[in-house]
Order: structure tokens, then C-alpha cells, then sequence
């Protein structure tokens, strides 16, 4: 697989290394080099690529708000993904809060590149599945769900989570904690809903109880009419979802 890309950076090196470091990669082709975002949009607008090297502070219009700006055109999110290359680390929670699928702090040597750019390769490895029909790729972020795990956008990689192995999951506005059996201590944090788990995850597996949790069905030790437990873990049952949870509590009886 050939992934096309652009580097855009508003220094004469650091864009001449980037774009070095892409014609020295097998899976990479430079299709372009823009030396400011507003030059680089009006290229993606007419010919999107798969993948962007993107510098954050740039003159007229920074490299995050080029990326704000693809997305809400639907050519960032559904076409490109953007690899971060910045001296400041104080972007990464933003370059996060964008999607991005990876970030470079300067100076970079190649062997960094090369393991951002194979993130690349291997998300578009999973999108591009030759059961899906020439033109309809579809992103598999923030989450997609199969028949026996979901993968699961944490950081700049996609995470596979079997279902067998998730205890609870925790929303947190814009955020979910993922807990799960093999490492209760660590729970996964993505940029995604509760909502949209709750819409993705299977019915017969899973059950939203509170506005903030969804449980694994299989994973309950006790409920009471308020609560049910896992683990050492109590976790409520709102009002809300108390009908649905009393069905669920009569199989128990």
C-alpha cells in the first residue's frame, strides 16, 4: 500500500526534511510541499492525500487551525489524517483534541518518523479491509466495533479492546475511561462519548445504567435496586435507565 502525503512547514529545513524523510520511506508519496497552511488548504481543497505533516506555528493560519478547518469542510476527518511535527510540546493535548494521528516534537530523527508514518500505514491498513467497496472507506475512529472487540482511538493509535475484557466504561464529557479485567488500574482515555459506545456496543453484552457508565453485563458480581457491582466498584443506576435495568434484574431472579 502507497500513501500519498504533503508536508507543509513555514521553514525551508525543517519542510526539506520532512519532505527527505518521505521520499526516503517505501509507503510514502510526496505529492506536494506547502510552505504555509493557507497554501496547503487550497491544495487539500481540490486534491486531498491521505496523509499531512503538518507544522503548528505558521504565520496567517496555524497548522491547528488548518486542521479545525478540514474537518469541519469534511476533508480532514474523512480523508487525511495529520501528523503533527512542532518544537512545542505544549500542542500534543490540542494535536489530541484534533485527531490527529500522531506528533512529532523537533528535532526528529528518521526512525521517529518512520514509527509515525507506520501508524499511518496501519490505520489506513484497517480502513482500506478489501470487503469494503472501492470508494466507500469509512475512518475507524473514534471507535470501530466488530463481532468480538472494538478499536478503540487512544492518543495517536488505535487500540483493539476485546469485549470480553471490558469491566466498565466512564464518560467524562468529551472523554470515556475504559476499564478493563487484564489491567484495572489503567483504563483506557479516548476522545469519543459515552453516547457513541452506547450506540456501538451490543445490547446483549452491555448496558448503560447512569448518564456517566455503561457496564459489561457478564461482569456484574451483585446488584441491588440502586447499584450494581463490579469488582470492588460500586457504580449507581440513575432513574433514567432504571426500567431497563429492573428487566434486566428479573433474569437474576
Amino acid at each position: 500500500m502507497n500513501l500519498t502525503c504533503i508536508a507543509v512547514d513555514d521553514e525551508p529545513l525543517a519542510l526539506g526534511l520532512v519532505c527527505a524523510f518521505i521520499e526516503k520511506t517505501p509507503f510514502l508519496r510526496l505529492v506536494g510541499r506547502y510552505s504555509s497552511a493557507v497554501e496547503a488548504l487550497q491544495g487539500l481543497l481540490i486534491n486531498p492525500v491521505d496523509v499531512i505533516f503538518l507544522d503548528i506555528q505558521m504565520p496567517d493560519l496555524t497548522g491547528l487551525e488548518l486542521a479545525r478547518v478540514l474537518d469541519r469542510s469534511g476533508r480532514g476527518a474523512h480523508t487525511s489524517r495529520i501528523i503533527f511535527t512542532t518544537a512545542f510540546n505544549q500542542f500534543a493535548l490540542d494535536g489530541y483534541r484534533v485527531d490527529a494521528l500522531d506528533y512529532l516534537l523537533k528535532p526528529f530523527n528518521y526512525e521517529e518518523f518512520l514509527r509515525a508514518s507506520g501508524k499511518a500505514l496501519h490505520y489506513f491498513e484497517l480502513v482500506r479491509r478489501p470487503e469494503a467497496p472501492l470508494g466507500l472507506e469509512q475512518p475507524l475512529l473514534p471507535v470501530e466495533v466488530t463481532d468480538d472487540y472494538l478499536f478503540l482511538k487512544v492518543e495517536y493509535q488505535l487500540v483493539r479492546v476485546a469485549y470480553s475484557d471490558i469491566l466498565y466504561i466512564e464518560g467524562l464529557k468529551d472523554y470515556v475511561k475504559v476499564y478493563r479485567n487484564s489491567d484495572p488500574a489503567k483504563p483506557l482515555l479516548s476522545l469519543t462519548s459515552l453516547k457513541t459506545l452506547e450506540e456501538k456496543l451490543p445490547a446483549r453484552q452491555f448496558m448503560r445504567v447512569h448518564r456517566s457508565f455503561i457496564v459489561a453485563l457478564d461482569r456484574i458480581d451483585a446488584v441491588t435496586r440502586n447499584s450494581v457491582q463490579i469488582g470492588t466498584t460500586t457504580i449507581p443506576v440513575s432513574d433514567q435507565y432504571k426500567e431497563s435495568f429492573s428487566q434486566f434484574i428479573s433474569r437474576w431472579l
